[in-house]
């Protein structure tokens, strides 16, 4: 039986379907990149909770070491979910307003919201396409962009973060998502809108920055050297459930002396 063509988002394993089979994201093909200020936001992570937090940490001194090791291993991405998540409602949030909606704007997100809005006036952003699936069949990649939108510096691609920067990385997910060579999911296919630049959009409680980021086919060429690295990662490291699968085998078997002729 034939797969469907086109391409499917599973929101409960995050995972990109590409005509029946699994792609990787952007972001994840990104991911095989060093970053080294990653263990030290980590540790930073544990070290304020563990400082800010008294009571819960006396609570889970009382549930024994291993839970606490395991609570305590877990903060710096339960932070960097919450980060996203407040991420992905600010931006439906204003996108909605922009296109006047009525929106109930819960109180913590209102002044991000207010910013947010106050970018898309100052720029003149008039929306092409906003939160749409990409994905290249012939690189295999699949990922989604926030907006692309004509403005006042021109037809581009804008990411939104409401974290601590812009970080350089952005401009090879921007130009990713550009090079694909269609937007639209389960067969409803277009081509991705032609962009003459890339930038991004720091958005915070008082105040925005609109971030220039490199874009062009040189950029799009990196990326695609990286997803050929992403690859060689994978054959590399191998299946960790599967022994021996990557590039270190298993044990040889060691030769008893009564096995010795």
């Amino acid at each position: 039986m034939t797969a469907k063509r086109g391409l499917k988002f599973l929101a409960a394993s995050h995972r990109y379907y590409l005509d029946g089979r699994p792609v990787p994201g952007v972001t994840s093909i990104i991911g095989v990149l060093d970053k080294p200020a990653l263990p030290r936001w980590a540790a930073r992570s544990v070290a304020e909770y563990v400082a800010d937090h008294r009571d819960a940490v006396e609570h889970l001194y009382d549930m024994g070491r291993g839970p606490m090791v395991d609570a305590l291993r877990g903060v710096p991405w339960q932070r960097r979910d919450d980060a996203a998540t407040r991420g992905t409602s600010l931006h439906d949030i204003a996108e909605r307003i922009a296109g006047g909606e009525e929106v109930d704007v819960p109180e913590p997100l209102i002044p991000l919201v207010e910013q947010a809005l106050a970018f898309m006036e100052d720029y003149q952003i008039v929306p092409v396409a906003t939160e749409r699936s990409v994905a290249s069949r012939e690189h295999r990649f699949a990922g989604k962009f926030d907006l692309i939108a004509d403005s006042k510096v021109g037809r581009a691609i804008w990411d939104y973060k409401s974290g601590k920067a812009i970080y350089p990385e952005t401009a090879l997910q921007l130009n990713a998502y550009a090079g694909a060579e269609f937007m639209g999911e389960c067969g409803d296919e277009s081509p991705v809108p032609e962009c003459e630049a890339a930038y991004g959009v720091h958005i915070r409680e008082d105040g925005y920055d609109v971030i220039p980021l490199e874009f062009g086919r040189h950029v799009y060429r990196e990326f695609l050297v990286i997803r050929e690295a992403f690859d060689i990662a994978k054959r590399v490291r191998g299946d960790w459930k599967v022994p021996g699968s990557g590039y270190a085998r298993v044990p040889l078997l060691k030769t008893s002396e009564d096995d010795t002729p």
